[in-house]
């Protein structure tokens, strides 16, 4: 696969957007185990930050990175602007991660 640059901006420093080749996205849903729940509501009690969340959160974020970077060059785009990800709980222990922006080609 070839590589695709992802970005927040609307645009590259010193590349031309040469033609938009629309929306792409990239999803994972994380699901969270038992014991995972319960050592997280622990942590929400005594404070801190839950470690096995995180790993799932950022698992989640690679998963949508490759899918929106699969997905551009199988457009042929050299990159994807205006990237952004979404958050959502779908239902108690599932979360939705996704990842928009729009592909384009450049030179």
């Amino acid at each position: 696969m070839a590589d695709v640059v992802i970005t927040t901006t609307d645009g590259l420093d010193g590349t031309e957007v040469t033609e938009y080749l629309g929306v792409v996205s990239g999803e994972a849903i994380i699901g969270a185990n038992v014991v995972s729940d319960v050592f997280a509501g622990v942590r929400d009690v005594v404070g801190g930050r839950s470690r096995s969340y995180e790993k799932k959160v950022a698992k989640g974020r690679k998963e949508a990175l490759t899918d929106i970077e699969a997905e551009a060059a199988d457009l042929g785009a050299g990159a994807v602007v205006g990237a952004a990800f979404d958050y959502e709980e779908m239902s108690e222990g599932m979360l939705w991660v996704n990842l928009s922006g729009t592909a384009v080609k450049t030179r």
